[in-house]
C-alpha cells in the first residue's frame, strides 16, 4: 500500500468523530442546477491570456489583480513547512535552490513563472513550488458521458489540500480554503481567437482542467504510486529530464493538438514525471477515455462502448479495474448516481448533480467545472461541503 495511504488513514482518526465512519453517502441529490444552496460558494470569473504576449508578461493582468489571494496562500504553505521544520530551514532550501530549477523548465512554463514571480513579488522558488504541487498529490474525480443524442459531457472535481493543515475549529483543509480565491476561468487566445479555454488556478501555468471548443475535453487525476511524483522531480532536479511534467503536457495538448486521436496519442505516449489518469472527450459518438499511465508507459486504454452499454466512463484515483481504498470511495456512489440517472437523462443539469452528492463532494473539494463539447462550453462554480462531510 502507498505510504500515503496509510497517512489518510490515521489522518481520517484523528481529524473526524463517529458520525462520519466511512464510507459517509447519501441520496443522489437531485435540482443542484442552477448552482445554489450550501454547497455552492458562488461563481469563477473569466480571464483572457494571450498566447502572443511575450511569456514573460502574458500572466501579469491576472497576478496584478490576484496577487493579494497568491501571497496569502503562498503564506499559509510557508506556515505549515514551518510548523513541521521551526528551524525555516525548508523555506529556505526552496527558496535558495528551487529557483536553480526555472530554467531547466520546457519553454515558455520557465518564463511565465518568472513573470508570476516579478508580479506578484513572490519569491521564485515559492512560486515553482506553487507549480510543482501537482505532480505530488492531489485526489480528484472526472467523468465523461454520452447522451441518447450522441452528445459528449464532461464533468470534474479538483480537490487539493489533503495533509495541508486541519483547521479544527472551521473543520476545513487550510490550503483547500486558500486555493478557492485563485480558482479562474481562463480564454487562451491568439489572434484575438480562442484557441482553449481552462479553470485555473492563478499563479499555476499548467492546465488540469480544459476544452479545446468543438474538438475535445481534456482533465487529469492523479494516480497513486510507489514510483510516483516525488521520483520524478528528484529525477529532474538532478538532471535526468527526458520525462515531462503532467500539467504541462495536457497544457501542451490543448494548445498544440487539433483532434481527439491526436491528443489520445500525445497523452499516452509521452514519458511523464509522474503517473497520472488522464481523462479525455471528443467531439463524436463513442469518444471518450481513461488513459492510465505509469511515469513511462500505457497502462490502459478504458473507453466508451454504447454497445456494451457503457455509456460513461468515470474516474477517482485508483485503476479501474481495482477496487479503491475503503475509506475513499467516491467511485461506487458515483457509478450509482451514474446508473440512477440513466443515459436518457443525462445532462449538464444532472452531471452537476452527481459532482454534487456527497462523497463525491467533499471537504477538499475546490471546484467543480461542467464542459460540453459540442457547444465549446465550460463552467465552473466554487464549492463547499457542509457537515457532516467527508474529510476528502
Amino acid at each position: 500500500m502507498d505510504g500515503r495511504v496509510l497517512v489518510v488513514l490515521v489522518t481520517f482518526i484523528t481529524v473526524t468523530s463517529s458520525q462520519f465512519i466511512p464510507p459517509y453517502t447519501e441520496d443522489c441529490r437531485t435540482g443542484m442546477y442552477p448552482p445554489q444552496g450550501p454547497t455552492y460558494k458562488g461563481p469563477v470569473s473569466w480571464y483572457t491570456v494571450d498566447l502572443e504576449v511575450p511569456p514573460t508578461q502574458r500572466w501579469t493582468p491576472l497576478i496584478t489583480e490576484k496577487k493579494a489571494d497568491l501571497v496569502i496562500l503562498i503564506q499559509a504553505i510557508k506556515d505549515l513547512a514551518n510548523a513541521f521544520v521551526p528551524s525555516g530551514k525548508l523555506i529556505e532550501l526552496v527558496d535558495i535552490t528551487l529557483p536553480l530549477m526555472v530554467n531547466t523548465l520546457p519553454h515558455p512554463f520557465g518564463d511565465e513563472i518568472k513573470g508570476i514571480a516579478a508580479a506578484s513579488g513572490v519569491p521564485l522558488g515559492e512560486v515553482i513550488l506553487f507549480n510543482i504541487f501537482y505532480e505530488v498529490f492531489t485526489v480528484c474525480t472526472s467523468v465523461v458521458a454520452e447522451d441518447t443524442n450522441g452528445k459528449l459531457f464532461h464533468g470534474r472535481n479538483l480537490d487539493f489540500g489533503l495533509f495541508m493543515g486541519w483547521d479544527g475549529k472551521n473543520k476545513s483543509w487550510i490550503i483547500s480554503e486558500k486555493l478557492k480565491p485563485l480558482v479562474v476561468n481562463i480564454d487562451f487566445k491568439r489572434n484575438n481567437q480562442t484557441v482553449f479555454k481552462s479553470t485555473n488556478f492563478a499563479g499555476y501555468v499548467g492546465m488540469l482542467t480544459g476544452i479545446k471548443p468543438h474538438a475535445f475535453t481534456l482533465t487529469m487525476n492523479e494516480r497513486f504510486s510507489l514510483d510516483g511524483g516525488y521520483i520524478g522531480i528528484l529525477e529532474w532536479i538532478l538532471g535526468q529530464r527526458d520525462g515531462m511534467w503532467m500539467s504541462f503536457l495536457t497544457r501542451s495538448v490543448l494548445e498544440n493538438a487539433t483532434s481527439y486521436e491526436e491528443a489520445k496519442t500525445h497523452l499516452a505516449q509521452t514519458k511523464l514525471l509522474a503517473p497520472a489518469y488522464f481523462i479525455l472527450g471528443g467531439n463524436q459518438t463513442g469518444q471518450g477515455c481513461v488513459i492510465t499511465r505509469s511515469r513511462t508507459l500505457s497502462l490502459d486504454l478504458w473507453e466508451l462502448e454504447l454497445k456494451l452499454g457503457r455509456w460513461y466512463v468515470l474516474e477517482t484515483n485508483y485503476d479501474h479495474w481495482e477496487a479503491p481504498f475503503f475509506l475513499d470511495d467516491r467511485r461506487t456512489p458515483a457509478m450509482k448516481c451514474m446508473n440512477q440517472t440513466t443515459q436518457a437523462n443525462f445532462s449538464l443539469k444532472t452531471m452537476y448533480d452527481l459532482l454534487s452528492t456527497k462523497p463525491v463532494l467533499n471537504k477538499l473539494t475546490t471546484y467543480t467545472t461542467l464542459m460540453e463539447v459540442s457547444e465549446g462550453k465550460l463552467e465552473s462554480y466554487i464549492r463547499t461541503c457542509p457537515d457532516p462531510c467527508m474529510p476528502w
